[in-house]
């Protein structure tokens, strides 16, 4: 009898135990699966006269467009470029000459390849060149393939580079250790715009790369860039997020950056683990402020949160 009830009891526990398996592989497979490009639509939104933003399921994308002919800002995915390409063609028929990278992470240069067989001559720092040849580890180990040849920038600039076209002056302005260590910001003087890339977005909290070689105390320092060069009327394109937020946003934002950063350097005064400072969850009450990075409604507090630990602690 007893032999019975354990025999039944083992039964169930395999019947239990491989419906778990079966959930839990389907939500990883869920998890794992590619995005269905083939859904995604590219929205452009008009700026100024000549100045556009696309947006479809990576990064801003930005566009000048003129006689001159077209600098693009960023290249999103690769399977999206025709329909990217399409959206450009519907501003203007003159040709892509120039590509700027404003970092290296794929959902700003993914699409590098294509442009560049198009035509475009890309550009970006010398630090994003090299990560595109020699690509750091990902977040589950793996190191993606190095690029190839024509997606890779061509043109690389160490201190600000200016573009005279389309009756309007872009200035790229690197920004050393940011969200990664090749940042770059674009300023449109007569546009009266600014494009971040990543190391200012409109939604979630900072992500510091440190892989890539971000920094907490050169992501503050891109934020005071664009606050100090930004007026009453920029507009700021973040890298994700709002088509454009104006200069009190980013204001806001880095004081809550600054924020977290004081009270995290207080925990590790205090002797406290990186576990048990994100436990603290210290960026409580600035959640409702900022507006989720993800689906499911993940603002990344806890990444930002140890990101910032190690960083100090690495400091000490």
């Amino acid at each position: 009898m007893k032999n019975s009830r354990t025999r039944r009891s083992c039964a169930l526990f395999s019947a239990v135990f491989a419906l778990l398996f079966i959930f839990i592989m389907a939500i990883t497979a869920s998890a794992q699966a590619p995005a269905d490009y083939s859904k995604i639509e590219i929205k452009t939104t008009k700026i100024t006269n000549n100045f556009y933003v696309l947006q479809g399921a990576g990064g801003a994308i930005g566009v000048l467009a003129g006689p001159d002919g077209v600098l693009v800002v960023d290249t999103e995915y690769a399977p999206l470029t025709e329909k990217i390409v399409a959206a450009i063609k519907q501003i203007s028929t003159s040709p892509i000459r120039m590509v700027i990278n404003t970092h290296v992470h794929p959902d700003h240069t993914g699409g590098n390849e294509n442009f560049g067989k198009l035509g475009a001559v890309i550009i970006a720092r010398p630090e994003l060149r090299e990560r595109l040849m020699h690509p750091s580890p990902g977040a589950n180990g793996v190191i993606a393939p190095a690029a190839p040849d024509i997606a890779l920038p061509v043109i690389t600039y160490m201190g600000q580079l200016t573009f005279h076209m389309d009756g309007e002056e872009v200035d790229a302005i690197p920004v050393p250790r940011a969200h990664t260590d090749g940042d770059t910001i674009l300023h449109f003087h007569v546009a009266d715009a600014i494009m971040t890339g990543d190391f200012y977005r409109a939604i979630g909290y900072p992500n510091i790369d440190r892989v890539n070689g971000g920094s907490l105390n050169g992501l503050i320092a891109g934020l005071d860039a664009v606050i100090a060069m930004a007026g009453p009327n920029t507009k700021i394109v973040p890298g994700h997020g709002a088509v454009t937020v104006d200069k009190a946003a980013v204001v806001e934002h880095r004081a809550i950056v600054v924020a977290v950063r004081d009270r995290v350097a207080k925990l590790i005064k205090d002797g406290k683990t990186s576990d048990e400072v994100v436990a603290a969850h210290v960026t409580a009450d600035y959640d409702a402020k900022i507006l989720p990075a993800a689906p499911n409604g993940d603002r990344m507090a806890d990444r930002f949160v140890a990101q910032v630990y190690a960083e100090l602690k690495a400091g000490k």
